[in-house]
């Protein structure tokens, strides 16, 4: 998880004991408990996570997640058929709306990355294929132990951005790894590790 301190403790919130990274903050809570490194195969999930975790590059992730909710109503749902299609104008408006992240670079990014999403045979099988196609179970003991940037998010980096996607550099798809569960990444002492390390193991 990006924007971790390093050497971070355990956090605890009755009584569970989480992931450093994970703040008192009920949307961060629900987010780590629910969804944060629990395998996706889902097309629009995947393709949602991928435009967030490029919305959160220079800012915090709570800040993105509290912004969820508006994106998804403004982007239809992160539907990649109905943003790959959005003029200028729209875009142009969206640059209004302080519901979202103002950022004309990343707003531009979200209708290529969805041309770039809609030009895969299988873009579902091309995300996995950079752990073939199975979760990679870590056994991190602190959040400072967990990588940044690690070789298979260096290759879907590179491979994204030949496909024509942007906002992918290393350190977001490191992030989005963790975020989907191919890179399963909650530190044993998370609540979470258990059943996340047994279900793949």
């Amino acid at each position: 998880m990006s924007n971790t301190p390093a050497g971070a403790e355990p956090n605890e919130n009755a009584g569970l004991m989480r992931c450093a990274w994970c703040s008192s903050d009920p949307v961060y809570i629900d987010y780590h408990d629910t969804e944060w490194g629990v395998p996706s195969r889902d097309p629009r999930h995947l393709f949602e996570m991928l435009l967030l975790e490029g919305f959160q590059a220079g800012l915090s992730w709570i800040t993105v997640l509290k912004k969820r909710p508006h994106y998804r109503k403004v982007l239809f749902n992160f539907d990649p058929e109905k943003l790959a299609g959005i003029s200028d104008d729209y875009i142009q408006t969206l640059m209004q709306d302080p519901g979202i992240i103002r950022n004309r670079l990343k707003l531009n990014a979200a209708r290529q990355n969805a041309r770039a999403w809609l030009a895969q045979p299988d873009p579902v099988d091309l995300i996995w294929s950079f752990v073939d196609g199975q979760p990679k179970i870590n056994h991190y003991q602190a959040m400072q132990d967990v990588p940044v940037i690690t070789p298979e998010a260096q290759l879907m980096s590179r491979t994204l951005k030949k496909a024509g996607f942007n906002f992918v550099g290393p350190t977001i798809c490191q992030s989005y790894m963790q975020a989907i569960g191919c890179l399963m990444d909650h530190t044993t002492n998370c609540h979470r590790y258990p059943t996340l390390a047994r279900a793949h193991t």
